[in-house]
């Protein structure tokens, strides 16, 4: 078995984590979402970037839905078909987070979507797929009341015979222009590991042996050793010359000219104040001090691109909110992916804040396959 897997994504957002696998050769068959707007997105940037459907189709219903016991045959059906075909099957997904987020509603387990990360979980555990890929907040594996859950979680995977490791990652280290943490955890049926000759035992662990900084581009200590520039008085449309011995491709400033973003299709989609423009005015050029209306520099990474809890994202040296399109571009999303031209702003600032940075989904795929010795185009 040389071929690259066979994925069934989960809570797929606008499918920023399944371009990151599709990229790196895997074949995305199965695409559930939940909220409408998400999935459209998703079918359009295919459309345009000229992706193929996935084989097995677009789901858009609540993943619980999959408890149901037709739904649930259904699902074991799709997969014992694609294992009969010689091929590995992952499972991806980050359930939604808010529930575990220090800045978000940190109701934890007990909250609705909390529920979703254990219903994600049984998923896996009934439907056993050879490996998976388990993306959340730093939230739930650092604060001590969700970390109690996140172990639970994990006991109840390795049940099921699951080996797995874990690492909080910074998507800024495989080259997003953006600050943001995540803990990723990834596990693997131990009959899979055998079967393809990756032998573990009590000296040798999959912690050990699994290449996490194998596609990491920058260390978070050369990262935090640069000299970023501090803040600086706003100017509108001023020139700044690029500070010496910084790291320039992970910088906004790059990612907006790399993305073209002032003639990307989503350029013109941005909030506009009811109240004036007297306090975009005001905010120093990388002042991102405040929880809100942080203004980025044009000549550092950005904070993390979280639009939601009245988080107010201004462009370095225009007295506006950023664009769809410039967030696009934070995210380090290929300069052909683009939404939708009728969806509404918020629902386009949460599609594009909830999905995971496409440079950081592509090198933990990457990564995946050099563990598992597969051909990346198979």
């Amino acid at each position: 078995m040389n071929k690259a897997p066979v994925i069934f994504s989960f809570f797929s957002g606008a499918g920023f984590l399944d371009l990151g696998f599709e990229e790196s050769g895997y074949n995305i068959a199965f695409v559930n979402e939940y909220h409408r707007p998400f999935l459209e997105t998703y079918i359009h940037s295919r459309q345009v970037m000229g992706i193929p459907e996935p084989r097995y189709g677009y789901h858009l219903c609540d993943i619980t839905e999959f408890e149901d016991k037709k739904k649930s045959d259904s699902l074991s059906l799709l997969i014992q078909e694609t294992k009969k075909e010689g091929n590995l099957v992952g499972f991806i997904g980050g359930p939604p987070c808010p529930d575990f987020s220090v800045g978000g509603k940190n109701k934890g387990h007990e909250g609705e979507n909390g529920k979703l990360t254990a219903t994600y979980i049984d998923l896996i555990c009934k439907q056993s797929p050879d490996f998976f890929l388990f993306e959340n907040v730093k939230g739930l594996w650092r604060t001590k009341k969700h970390r109690a859950f996140y172990d639970l979680m994990k006991e109840r995977l390795q049940d099921k015979e699951y080996v797995m490791t874990e690492r909080l990652i910074n998507s800024i280290e495989y080259g997003a222009p953006q600050q943001r943490e995540r803990i990723i955890l990834i596990g693997f049926k131990k009959n899979v590991l055998e079967n393809l000759g990756i032998k573990l035992d009590s000296s040798r662990s999959l912690n050990d042996t699994f290449p996490w900084e194998e596609h990491i581009k920058y260390r978070m200590e050369n990262i935090n050793e640069v000299n970023w520039p501090g803040m600086e008085t706003f100017e509108e449309n001023i020139e700044r010359t690029k500070p010496e011995n910084i790291i320039e491709d992970v910088t906004v400033n790059y990612w907006f000219k790399r993305n073209d973003v002032e003639r990307h299709p989503n350029s013109n989609q941005f909030f506009t104040p009811r109240a004036g423009l007297t306090k975009f005015l005001v905010i120093p050029e990388g002042d991102d001090s405040k929880k809100s209306y942080k203004r980025l520099h044009r000549w550092r990474p950005s904070p993390t691109a979280a639009y939601g809890n009245n988080e107010v994202h201004l462009h370095p040296y225009k007295a506006r909110r950023l664009s769809v399109a410039e967030a696009l571009a934070l995210q380090s999303l290929p300069k052909e992916y683009e939404l939708p031209q009728d969806i509404t702003l918020s629902n386009a600032f949460k599609t594009v804040g909830n999905g995971v940075p496409f440079l950081a989904s592509k090198g933990i795929a990457e990564t995946i396959l050099d563990f598992l010795e597969l051909d990346k185009n198979g």
